[in-house]
């Protein structure tokens, strides 16, 4: 297949990112993604795997990770979800993202092994499949895997873990119903296997205990075990002393916006060390972490005024990125928030954790897919925290409003959805600065 075939292949398969859901997905299981690799050769068995999951922060973490390993002289394979303009972006090597005429040869391949088991991938499964056959074809010796949703059977749990890291069990694809914390925990348990080193960032000890019984060859865990100490705003980023298993690194710059991804870097640097069963050298550290990049995660977009691009859709990384905004750039000018959501997200408690209710202007968007929630419903949501709002459908329109209201000392975050800021992303990029 060439590219545009790819996607037209892609767009008739079942698309669980994308299609409204009432409810709990039936059926979960791991059966396919299995009889595909496995006709297909198992290719995930060709290079040995980190396979990452949790609530948030997985993204950051896998590239990161990426980072470290790449700087250390590795070929590296990245596999991240989800994408913000091109699926492309989901399947890299060494930081490049896989070519369109490369994608869509491995999507070809992909569905006429589907084919031949007369069987039907979903979306996630066909690129799942692709992009652990393009590791293998492109002779990486590691693959950062990021789960989709949860772990036990997301399509990447074909996987074999040599490190199974998690990042930390927060209120997202979940019912909100009964012991959700340990519920979730248990399934993102799954990703862990009896070979496996477990890098846990989560705190809680109670949820804790459910990654501790997955059998695991050894375990580190954040605070005893690692942690960024000493963090302090820096030009450019933070400071941090990273504390691992292995070793102590000292005022280390990290070259991302927010308190929060000092936890992503410890929890990085400790995968990547465990990997190695070794210390990384502080060059290798510091060389990665200055140039490291995170698209779609606070990131700065445009200048004068400033606008932020970040896919917050669940309160904690809506907390976060209000956070970040605060701490690292205190705008004295007003403040504008371009917000559009999917269905099945907490839209107040995202809200409420962007302080919408202290926005200048909540201009409410409909997030570009199946899911979108009517931007009207959006605005209702904030007018009921006393925000200020608008209600313009289009992404693009909703932020060339919040442009023509700002002045160049305000800023103007885009955010609630990834599909939100992948649709920002092209309109800002047809603009220019």
């Amino acid at each position: 297949m060439d590219y545009g075939a790819a996607l037209d292949h892609l767009e008739t398969l079942i698309n669980h990112e994308v299609k409204p859901r009432a409810g709990r997905v039936a059926g979960l299981s791991l059966e396919s993604a299995q009889s595909l690799t496995a006709a297909m050769g198992d290719p995930q068995r060709c290079y040995r795997v980190i396979h990452v999951t949790g609530t948030n922060g997985k993204g950051s973490t896998v590239r990161v990770t990426a980072r470290l390993l790449q700087e250390m002289g590795l070929r590296v394979g990245a596999y991240t979800s989800p994408h913000l303009v091109a699926p492309t972006e989901r399947i890299s090597v060494d930081a490049e993202p896989i070519d369109p005429e490369a994608f869509g040869a491995a999507i070809g391949d992909v569905a006429r092994f589907a084919d031949c088991l007369e069987m039907r991938a979903t979306w996630f499964e066909t690129v799942t499949a692709a992009a652990l056959q393009h590791f293998a074809d492109v002779a990486v010796d590691v693959a950062v895997v990021e789960v989709g949703m949860l772990g036990r059977f997301d399509a990447t749990n074909v996987v074999d873990a040599q490190v199974a890291t998690i990042t930390n069990v927060a209120f997202d694809h979940t019912d909100g119903v009964g012991d959700w914390r340990r519920a979730v925990a248990s399934e993102k348990a799954g990703i862990i296997k009896p070979c496996s080193t477990v890098v846990c960032g989560e705190t809680d000890p109670a949820t804790r205990d459910v990654f501790r019984a997955e059998p695991h060859a050894a375990m580190f865990e954040r605070d005893r075990d690692f942690a960024a100490t000493r963090t302090r705003l820096a030009v450019g980023g933070w400071l941090a002393d990273l504390r691992t298993p292995y070793t102590n690194h000292r005022d280390v710059l990290v070259s991302l916006h927010g308190r929060h991804q000092l936890d992503n870097v410890s929890l990085a640097v400790a995968t990547a060390e465990a990997f190695f069963e070794a210390p990384l050298s502080d060059d290798v550290i510091g060389e990665a972490l200055a140039n490291v990049n995170v698209p779609g995660r606070f990131e700065i977009a445009r200048r004068d005024p400033l606008v932020v691009l970040d896919g917050a859709h669940n309160p904690d990384g809506a907390r976060a990125a209000a956070a970040t905004l605060s701490e690292d750039f205190a705008p004295s000018g007003r403040r504008f928030l371009v917000v559009g959501m999917q269905s099945g997200r907490d839209v107040v408690g995202v809200l409420s954790g962007l302080e919408a209710g202290r926005a200048d202007r909540v201009i409410c968007c409909t997030a570009p897919t199946m899911r979108g929630i009517p931007a009207t419903e959006v605005a209702a949501a904030a007018a009921s925290l006393g925000a200020p709002t608008e209600a313009i459908d289009d992404v693009e329109a909703a932020l060339d409003r919040a442009l023509e209201l700002a002045d160049a000392d305000d800023v103007v975050t885009v955010t609630g959805s990834f599909t939100v800021i992948g649709a920002a992303k092209v309109a800002l990029n047809a603009t220019g600065p």
